[in-house]
């Protein structure tokens, strides 16, 4: 049956790596009666983790799609991987999700995953819920991890429950809108209901006060009700939570162990009640700046939020109906593409177990099969209707690697591989780079691109190897020099003959003209590469025809691209053609651009050169306890420190770094931090190189053009 978009609600469950996202995922399938028994992650047999990939390392490593059926709605569930390095997965997810799970580790508290992944909530504007999972551990702390997400997220921190004592003994839990306890059995399950102890009842009854007010506040009626009669009934209490937990003004905290299945019930329960449906979520935004309604009565809309390619199938895509009704075998129009595609199956599915249905409702998650074109990102809509929902935004990469096959042979084969794997994860990207003559990958981290070698290897059964890769360096001059010269050639017939007079200085914006020079033509050329080249004409009197300057402006630039001192490309430079000779016969446009490649060469050398090297902006977020290992780690890195501030209960470091020094570095603040750490990077500008490392770059280089 395909449900109403009012009886469906879509989450995500979030968490930093080891919280028991997925074990709490197949307590809700259980739960629900979706699974006759639970897998673990330790069996290898969990719905979730179904890839061979997931269940060697006991890990999620992909997003995975379930659903369970809970009285009158259908809750679609998006397991998604703790370890930033899969931040793309996560970021999807929570793209076609209307309310976010966070899952709390109660003995290791707010950690430093769960900030990562706040920040994305607050980016999706997604009301959040907060579970704190592992509450039987004999080392729980309830108090401290909802003081730590107080301190973290805010007063709309607000517990629903509170266990009356944590540890192996577990078996009663408090929940403080209903004002009940639940005391489960020793396999967990289904609990009973009894009293909240004389001992608790004080401390329950201040948290009920906080859900009413929380409630009335969101509602007029309910505010004025509350005034008068000083509580709120339950079915009062449902509606302004609603309202509350929509508007993201409240974040409530509930209580269970997943792995002992106890609580899982109840969440399942107040997710049906009082989670938002899609309808009940802001209209989706349009790439062109309009909405689009989430509604069963409209056009039909498909947002592709994920693909992937399995062995004997093809390419599975999951996608969300943002509008209309889907059928089985209805054809609509991908709006990047323009083309048709034909939705053949429509599947609901529970990991890699796919069930066939013959329809869905806006607002619903499913995955079909084989469609032609379609990739991550694509609306697909009615014929004519060329409506695009805002495409996820995924992030930069943070860390890059250079790869090379076993053999020459392999190389085509592992780009194409490596192409597949990119078509599936937007947040890997593959350079095919001239300049550095290296096939280079950017991810999001040491694990990230591991994990991608180690599916290259496997399935595609090609062999790869990491290297370091090269830098994209510039050069550039620091003072005017100037530089004659003569390229004359005579073999037999015509010869060649361009004398150049050529002047160079440094180039930065609103210079003054050159002193002593009459210019009479100026040309601005922003170089690919990024900078400028000047080129100025000041010739007087027709000593160099006017015709040979764009020969002249070639040749400058051919040694632009590759060059004097490390063969990189050079940048913000002022060129001024002054003077030359010409010969009546001779002269010829090659003649021409070889002399003005060496005279801009000469000078080159002559102009005090600078190698410039790229340089990141790079945020570190850790705990204090860490902090000075980070820093001392950067300081080995040639590494500014910018500034230091506190965020919630951790540090964040503001540096300057080399991207040269940036190799492994995430496996590095792993390891020192125990993967208490987070980095983001982004390119900042480019900054002149100590005399020391560039008289080590320009030998280097010599030394490979002598062995070429």
């Amino acid at each position: 049956m395909a449900y109403d978009t009012n009886n469906i609600r879509n989450v995500v469950l979030l968490g930093h790596p080891g919280c028991g996202k997925t074990t709490f995922a197949e307590t809700m399938l259980f739960e629900s009666g979706a699974i006759k028994r639970r897998g673990t992650v330790e069996d290898q047999n969990t719905i979730s983790d179904y890839t061979f990939i997931e269940m060697e390392r006991k890990n999620s490593i992909f997003s995975s799609l379930m659903h369970a059926k809970w009285r009158n709605c259908k809750i679609n569930i998006i397991d998604t991987p703790g370890f930033d390095d899969f931040i793309g997965e996560v970021i999807s997810s929570l793209k076609v999700a209307d309310t976010a799970l966070m899952i709390l580790n109660a003995k290791g508290g707010v950690e430093v995953g769960t900030e990562l992944m706040w920040e994305y909530i607050e980016k999706f504007k997604t009301p959040a819920m907060f579970v704190v999972n592992q509450l039987d551990h004999d080392k729980a702390d309830y108090d401290t991890t909802l003081e730590q997400a107080k301190q973290r997220f805010g007063n709309k921190v607000i517990p629903i429950q509170f266990p009356l004592h944590t540890g192996i003994g577990l078996n009663s839990i408090v929940d403080c809108l209903r004002m009940i306890m639940y005391v489960f059995p020793d396999g967990g399950g289904k609990p009973q209901k009894q009293p909240i102890p004389d001992l608790v009842m004080e401390k329950a009854q201040e948290i009920h006060n906080q859900l009413v007010e929380a409630a009335a506040e969101n509602e007029e009626g309910l505010m004025e009700k509350f005034f008068e009669e000083g509580n709120l009934n339950e079915n009062d209490l449902a509606k302004g939570l609603t309202i509350a937990l929509a508007n993201q003004s409240i974040y409530p905290v509930f209580c269970c162990s997943a792995t002992r299945n106890m609580g899982s019930g109840r969440i399942m329960g107040f997710i049906n009640d009082i989670a938002p449906s899609p309808a009940d979520r802001p209209d989706a935004v349009l790439e062109d700046g309009g909405t689009l309604k989430c509604d069963s009565n409209g056009e039909p809309a498909v947002f592709i939020y994920k693909t992937m390619s399995e062995p004997r199938v093809g390419t599975v895509s999951y996608f969300k109906v943002y509008s209309g009704k889907l059928s089985g075998g209805t054809e609509l129009h991908n709006s990047r593409t323009r083309n048709g595609e034909r939705f053949g199956q429509l599947y609901e599915v529970n990991g890699k177990s796919r069930d066939a249905v013959d329809g869905l409702s806006a607002g619903d998650i499913g995955v079909t099969v084989k469609l032609k074109e379609a990739l991550t990102n694509d609306t697909l809509g009615g014929k004519g209707i060329m409506k695009r929902i805002d495409p996820i935004h995924f992030p930069e990469p943070r860390i890059r690697t250079a790869v090379n096959p076993p053999s020459k042979a392999d190389m085509e084969k592992l780009v194409k591989a490596l192409h597949q794997i990119a078509a599936e994860d937007p947040t890997l990207i593959v350079e095919q780079s001239a300049t550095l003559k290296q096939t280079i990958i950017h991810g999001q981290g040491q694990l990230h691109l591991d994990i991608t070698k180690y599916r290259i290897e496997k399935v595609n059964n090609i062999s790869m190897e990491f290297l370091r890769p090269r830098i994209s360096y510039r050069e550039t001059i620091t003072k005017e020099a100037s530089n004659v010269y003569r390229h004359k050639k005579q073999s037999g017939g015509s010869g060649q003959f361009g004398e150049v007079h050529m002047r160079i200085e440094p180039y930065y914006e609103d210079m003054a003209a050159p002193a002593g020079l009459n210019v009479r033509r100026t040309e601005e050329e922003e170089l690919p590469w990024g900078g400028k080249l000047m080129f100025l004409w000041c010739i007087v009197g027709g000593s160099i025809d006017a015709k040979y300057s764009n020969a002249i402006k070639k040749g400058v630039m051919s040694k632009m691209e590759e060059g004097p001192l490390t063969g990189s490309y050079c940048q913000d430079i002022r060129v001024s053609i002054y003077d030359g000779k010409m010969h009546p016969v001779d002269s010829n446009d090659m003649a021409f651009m070889l002399a003005s490649t060496n005279a801009f060469k000469n000078s080159f050398n002559e102009a005090r050169p600078q190698l410039l090297e790229p340089i990141y902006e790079l945020e570190v977020l850790c705990s204090g306890d860490v902090l000075g290992e980070v820093m001392g780690d950067l300081q080995t890195r040639r590494a500014m420190i910018m500034g230091m501030d506190a965020e919630g209960h951790y540090q964040k470091i503001k540096a300057k770094v080399p991207i040269a020094e940036m190799y492994q570095y995430s496996s590095t603040l792993r390891s020192i931090t125990q993967g208490r750490a987070k980095f983001t990077r982004k390119f900042c500008e480019y900054m002149a190189v100590t005399p020391d490392v560039q008289k080590e770059l320009i030998s280097m280089y010599q030394a490979e053009l002598q062995e070429a």
